[in-house]
């Protein structure tokens, strides 16, 4: 069992992950956190939303099935890197969500950088090219919960815009976040007042976990 409480900066803060409903493209988030999250916040909390059911909500679900994989993808996927925190691009269906999603032209040059990055031992490169839509993207299998465990995931659209839509309407402060469970941890978008830096603290051991949870939203608060 993952710890409620976490201390930064010798303060206490506690996390409340919050269950849902398994989200469909026809769910809006912000209706969502009013339905699931609305009676257990209070004045000072702060919204952490996990990325990929943020992107589920906005119809970024591709069904392998629906795919028309094409040759660069079916020649690309070969040439990623094995990582530990999941498949990412290493699969043709993934591969080609990213090529649509950048351009293939982008994806070129980002693997002809990433190769001569890897030449002089340096590591990251192609995403740094291919950009955050192409990173955020998580491959089928990825997710447990039926039936997105046959979809590719692309990254949520405008994480920042959608966070501050929710404190204008709710009044906490809110952010989008891309974590794993084995330390990763990246704040992709927040309301004008929230701090990347805390964020990425406060949530770094992943607090909502990566299993079937249905756990999307998590709510941060100073202990008392």
């Amino acid at each position: 069992m993952r710890e409620k409480f976490i201390e930064i900066d010798g303060i206490k803060f506690l996390r409340i992950p919050i269950k849902t409903s398994i989200l469909t493209a026809n769910d809006d988030i912000l209706d969502i956190i009013e339905k699931f999250a609305k009676d257990t916040l209070q004045k000072g909390d702060i919204i952490s939303i996990s990325e990929s059911p943020l992107a589920i909500t906005q119809g970024r679900a591709v069904p392998v099935s629906e795919l028309k994989i094409g040759l660069l993808a079916k020649i690309l996927w070969r040439f990623v890197a094995n990582v530990k925190y999941g498949i990412g691009l290493r699969a043709p269906s993934s591969m080609q969500c990213a090529i649509d999603e950048v351009g293939s032209w982008r994806i070129l040059l980002a693997a002809f950088v990433g190769a001569l990055g890897k030449l002089i031992g340096r590591k990251g490169d192609f995403y740094r090219v291919a950009g955050m839509q192409a990173a955020l993207i998580d491959a089928a299998t990825t997710s447990p919960v039926p039936p997105y465990e046959k979809c590719v995931l692309k990254g949520p659209l405008h994480p920042e815009k959608e966070a501050q839509r929710i404190k204008d309407k709710l009044g906490f402060e809110c952010c989008a976040m891309d974590i794993n469970d084995i330390g990763g941890c990246w704040m992709i978008g927040g309301s004008d007042g929230i701090n990347k830096e805390f964020m990425e603290k406060v949530m770094k051991d992943n607090p909502q976990g990566q299993g079937a949870e249905l756990t999307p939203i998590c709510i941060i608060r100073r202990a008392k």
